[in-house]
């Protein structure tokens, strides 16, 4: 295993790549290389390295809009007077810490170490207590989920056209904060299922409440995902001894009822489907101890269907 400390990253790929952009945006603004060396803590030949471009510079940084808007602040600031060497120093450590909470430091760092990956990984500023720890189980649980779907192209069939959802629960969750999901949502596009983002606690409503409604029941079930309801895919499940529980499809007091239903199953069964209503598309949720695990189950129930 490589080691790789995040503050490596930030000497070596974060510092050239906030240099260069400063130096440009510094001489842009009339400063001259001297000037710019002198704002910059950097030699005058340094200086014109990075003018010419011959610094390799990380796009992800310097591409990240918070770079931008840093930099060309930092160097507004230097160039109308209204802001010193401290003032720049808080800013840039500021734009660190944020990439350094789960941003594309991470995602470099990741890259480099690769033992971090799918881990959901903030030591950086959080360090190792427990609940970071089943915080960080829950991130990579629904990293692990999404990737499974999207490697599956029959699963794109399955999508609702609203999306799916995959999360999975802290123990004890009391909100959607306490649950981790895919920010807007996993889609259908051109026979595939695309993931749009990094999972984040309070990213679905929806699956959350699902969730949530299940843990009351069976604390151990902290996972869940949506498919579009179908009779193959209802008839998948039976044929894998699940008896899957119909509900209202109705938003009001969703978890409630659902919670009335797990609790007269006596446990809470790893299906549970409604036929849609008046603008609201029908939907299956498929339940596991994580993400990962139902979305194994999601992906077997696929296939199933292809196989009948």
């Amino acid at each position: 295993m490589s080691l790789r400390l995040p503050s490596e990253i930030v000497v070596e790929r974060f510092l050239p790549t906030a240099r260069a952009m400063l130096a440009t945006e510094l001489h842009d603004r009339g400063f001259t290389q001297k000037e710019v060396a002198d704002r910059l803590g950097l030699t005058q030949a340094a200086v014109s390295k990075y003018l010419r471009g011959d610094v390799t510079v990380e796009d992800r940084f310097a591409e990240d809009e918070r770079m931008v808007a840093t930099v060309e602040a930092v160097a507004e600031g230097f160039a109308d007077g209204s802001m010193d060497g401290y003032e720049a120093l808080s800013e840039l450590l500021d734009l660190v810490r944020a990439f350094e909470d789960r941003g594309p430091i991470c995602a470099v760092h990741e890259e480099e170490m690769p033992a971090l990956e799918g881990m959901g990984c903030d030591l950086c500023v959080r360090g190792t207590d427990d609940a970071v720890l089943a915080e960080r189980e829950a991130l990579a649980a629904v990293r692990r989920a999404a990737r499974r779907i999207a490697n599956e192209p029959a699963m794109a069939d399955h999508v609702p056209n609203v999306g799916t959802n995959v999360g999975t629960a802290v123990p004890g969750a009391d909100d959607a904060t306490d649950v981790a999901a895919v920010p807007g949502r996993l889609q259908a596009v051109n026979g595939r299922v695309v993931v749009p983002a990094d999972p984040e606690f309070g990213a679905s409503q929806r699956v959350a409440e699902t969730i949530r409604a299940a843990m009351t029941v069976d604390p151990d079930v902290r996972g869940a995902l949506n498919l579009a309801t179908s009779e193959g895919l209802l008839d998948a499940a039976r044929e894998r001894g699940i008896d899957p529980v119909e509900f209202d499809a109705d938003y009001d007091e969703r978890g409630e009822r659902l919670r009335g239903h797990f609790r007269e199953r006596g446990g809470v069964p790893r299906a549970a489907y409604h036929e849609g209503a008046f603008g609201i598309e029908p939907v299956t949720y498929v339940f596991g101890e994580t993400a990962t695990e139902a979305a194994a189950l999601a992906v077997a129930l696929v296939e199933s269907t292809r196989a009948g």
